[in-house]
Parts: structure tokens; sequence; C-alpha cells
């Protein structure tokens, strides 16, 4: 491809990205706020700066780039400080966008058991939900929605060179929410794993690797300017069914156990403290476009989770995802024995 910028680019599929280029013999630079260090080197050039000052377009200009690739770009602003640093100066522009963006929509089901295919798109924006809890998944869903239709509207009026590719929940080794480690987690202590209402909630996920395979593939593609691909993976299964295959490869006994969303209330839990696929604001998307049009192909379900799952026990965290820290109510709101929960406390909490 040649010249590339990749924004944020300093953790997760930003990171998987960069090395994906810059080991392909591409010409890398990453744009970000300089918080975090990298492990690149001398391999890419970096700039920094806050995308929401002046110094972003201060940083990109007299510069031109073959493709660039967004994945900090949450909201109306940040679009367009993209389209008015780049506009002419860039051959493609590639939005990581959001399933969200169909979950604000008037009418949207909630938590989502249809998959969602790009059609879904147009609509009204639902008014904003009255639970706390729910307002900053709206407010996301919100954001990135009307980011994507400022590139829309500069693809109409400008041709400014967008792809936009919306994702579900993402799944990968270095994920910095810690989403399905947490299972993993819950599964080795020999303790319950509570899921609401049973996991009867239907999951369509994506693999991080398979994203970034993707994004690579499609960079110059004039075919997709102007469009939005929906990437997930094939499976569209339970959530207890993804429980029961992280059990299966860590060889251990599926204990997963159902519990009333009442009863976490009680106790000041919430369903995605200890279980956090279990939100309601979870997209489930339909791949099919980018099947066809894109030629996307995704790793099978049970094969990607056996590489996160190894990666995990090859590279043991250090300490547990944050709301870990409530596991020993979790064991007492369940049907495992007073030994059980002892057993717990004097490996966990000592």
């Amino acid at each position: 491809m040649g010249r590339t910028l990749i924004i944020g680019g300093n953790r997760f599929m930003g990171r998987l990205l960069v090395w994906r280029l810059v080991t392909a013999g591409e010409t890398v630079t990453t744009l970000n706020r300089g918080h975090r260090a990298d492990p690149f080197g001398t391999r890419i050039e970096r700039l920094h700066a806050d995308r929401s000052s002046p110094a972003f377009k201060d940083a990109l200009r007299g510069r031109e780039f073959d493709a660039v690739v967004d994945f900090a770009g949450f909201n109306a602003a940040d679009a367009q400080g993209a389209v008015d640093a780049l506009k002419d100066r860039v051959g493609h522009y590639v939005f990581i966008s959001s399933g969200a963006v169909y979950m604000v929509r008037q009418g949207a089901q909630l938590p989502c058991s249809e998959p969602l295919a790009e059609s879904a798109y147009p609509g009204e924006l639902s008014a904003p939900p009255s639970s706390p809890e729910d307002l900053p998944s709206w407010q996301y869903g919100v954001n990135k929605r009307a980011a994507e239709d400022i590139l829309t509207a500069a693809w109409v009026k400008h041709r400014f060179p967008a792809t936009r590719l919306r994702l579900p929940i993402v799944n990968g080794e270095w994920d910095p929410d810690r989403r399905l480690e947490s299972y993993l987690w819950r599964i080795l202590d020999e303790g319950p794993v509570l899921l609401p209402e049973g996991g009867n909630n239907v999951i369509r996920h994506v693999y991080s690797d398979d994203v970034v395979t993707a994004i690579a593939t499609l960079l110059g593609k004039a075919n997709t300017f102007g469009q939005a691909f929906n990437l997930a993976q094939d499976e569209q299964v339970p959530l207890r069914t993804l429980v029961h295959l992280l059990a299966n490869l860590l060889e251990t006994p599926d204990r997963s156990e159902r519990v009333a969303e009442a009863t976490l209330t009680r106790v000041g839990l919430s369903s995605r403290m200890v279980s956090p696929f279990s939100g309601r604001w979870a997209s489930l998307l339909d791949p099919s476009r980018a099947n066809k049009e894109l030629e996307f192909r995704h790793e099978p379900l049970v094969q990607y989770l056996a590489k996160i799952v190894t990666h995990f026990l090859n590279h043991p965290p250090t300490a547990p995802p944050e709301h870990y820290a409530r596991r020993r109510t979790e064991f007492e709101l369940s049907h495992a024995d007073a030994g059980a929960v002892a057993n717990y406390t004097e490996k966990w909490d000592a």
C-alpha cells in the first residue's frame, strides 16, 4: 500500500495492524497522544497530538498518505477533523465503527436477537434511555453514528474516500477490556459462572486478527469508498454455549449457573459485572455483505477461542479483571457448597 497512517495504533487491534503492515514492508506512521509506549522501535514514525485540539491538523499539515486507518474516532467532531485535515491528501480512509450504530434507532430491539445487515442503518434516533446504566452505551452509539454521517456526507460532497467498518464485541489475546478473559478466571477458580437469565442471549462476536486481516486486505480498494460493512464471525450461539466451549478448552467442568438479574441487583451487582457478554447493548451483526463483496473470511469460533485460551495460559495476567473483586459474592449467590466458598477464600482472598 505504501504510506499508511494509523490514528490510535498503540493498543489492541491498532498494534496488530501496525505489526502486519511493518512486516509487509509498508511505511507506517502512528498518530496518538503518546500516553502509552509501543514496541515498534525505529520501525515506525510517531506523531503526537490530541485530535480534539488544533494540534491534530497541525501534525498532519503538508503530509500525504496512501491510506489512513482511524481506530480513535468516536464522534462527529473527530470525523470532521479527519476530513478537514486529510481532504485531497489521502488515498483511502478507513473508519472503525461499531454495531452500536444500529442499537440507537427507534424501534431497535434490546437485547438484539436477529442479525442486523447494513440496510438496517436508516432511521431516527431513539430517545435517551432513562436508566443511568444504559446511557453511556446509547451515547456511544449515537456518537459513532454521527461520525459515520459526517463521512457519508464528505463522500457525497467531496468524494472523501472513506470506508466504514462496523464491529460487534471484539475478542482477542490483547483485549484491554478483558471481557472474554473474565470468564476464564471464573472457570479456572473452580467456582460458578453466573449467567444472567441462563445465558440465553445470542452472541456473534469477531476475532481481532480477522478484523486486522480484513483492513489490510481492503486498503486501496476504490469499490469500498463511501460504503459501510459489518465484520463478524459466522457462528451465532447463545452465551451459555460460548462458556461451555471455554470450559472444554480448559479441560474443566462447565459450572455455569442461571442467576436472576433481580438477585444480582439485590447484592449490588449487575449483569455485566458477573458476565461481560450479558449486556443489553451488544450488537448482533450480519456479515453477509462483507463475505460477498470483500471476500471476508472468519476463523471458526472454536479455533480462535483456542488461540485466546492458549495465550492466556502461557501468559497469565498478574491480576484479575476489575469486577472479579466481587467474586466472593458470586460464590455466595451460587449453589456452591460452603467448602467451595471457603476454598475460594483461601486461594484468592488471602
